[in-house]
């Protein structure tokens, strides 16, 4: 298990090369990214702000509980805090298992909690000006 918060750079490759995958017959991954467009409105950088000395922690029992809840192997998962510039990487998740069915189900209950889970917070600075949004959508 790998779990990791980036301030600068966010490489899912990199961190795909953390992932135990000995024994898996399937890697399952996501990628978030940056649209450079929100409702018809240019969208310039996201600001992610985070409480810090919880969100390792959030992200830990997060993959242990696909661990256990999915019977996967392996999970990896960073997040992007700071300002996240249009089509860089924001959260990478990648899920190693014997069977394909469990990883897809594991990566994609993975995204939905840190979604609803994660102390995390999103400002959009658009064209039309800076919008704190509410969850991580």
């Amino acid at each position: 298990m790998t779990v990791r918060i980036e301030s600068e750079n966010l490489d899912p490759n990199q961190l795909l090369k953390k992932l135990e995958v000995s024994g898996s017959g399937a890697v399952v991954s996501f990628t978030g990214l940056t649209r450079g467009e929100e409702d018809g409105i240019k969208v310039y950088s996201l600001d992610f702000d985070a409480w810090e000395e919880q969100l390792p922690k959030v992200l830990e029992d997060l993959a242990k509980r696909s661990l256990e809840e999915f019977g996967v192997s392996s999970v990896a998962i960073a997040h992007r805090v700071g300002n996240v510039g249009p089509e860089e990487p924001i959260v990478a998740i990648h899920v190693a298992s014997r069977h394909r069915k469990e990883a897809f189900q594991a990566c994609s209950w993975l995204i939905d909690s840190l979604k609803s889970q994660a102390p995390l917070w999103k400002k959009e600075n658009r064209e039309d000006g800076a919008h704190w949004k509410e969850g991580l959508g």
